[in-house]
């Protein structure tokens, strides 16, 4: 996601965008300890999008005169955690999926 799509979104979505950048982190990093990760390179770009969104944050919480982390801390709660678009070409737990195909095939 590029840093000007980042201002047309709304307080709730940006904090969202930055939730689920972070979810999407843990999913990528997952599937590159084992070994299922084609394009390493993924991880430094998620890293750097979850920095843009939270520089996007923090310009707005200084623009409203806001605490640090107030808008994490106002709309984390509603956050749902959905599916993850890990490397392009998986949705949230689509790493455990292969990780079951190979053990069932083992036996």
């Amino acid at each position: 996601m590029q840093f000007a799509k980042l201002t047309e979104l709304s307080d709730e979505q940006l904090v969202h965008r930055e939730l689920q950048l972070e979810q999407e982190l843990i999913h990528t990093s997952f599937r590159k300890k084992t070994g299922q990760l084609d394009d390493a390179s993924r991880l430094a770009k998620i890293r750097k999008d979850i920095a843009r969104a939270r520089t996007a944050q923090r310009d707005r919480e200084r623009a409203q005169s806001l605490a640090v982390n107030a808008l994490r801390d106002q709309y984390r709660s509603s956050f749902k955690p959905g599916q993850v678009s890990t490397d392009g070409d998986a949705a949230a737990g689509g790493f455990l999926k292969g990780i079951v195909d190979k053990v069932k095939s083992d036996e």
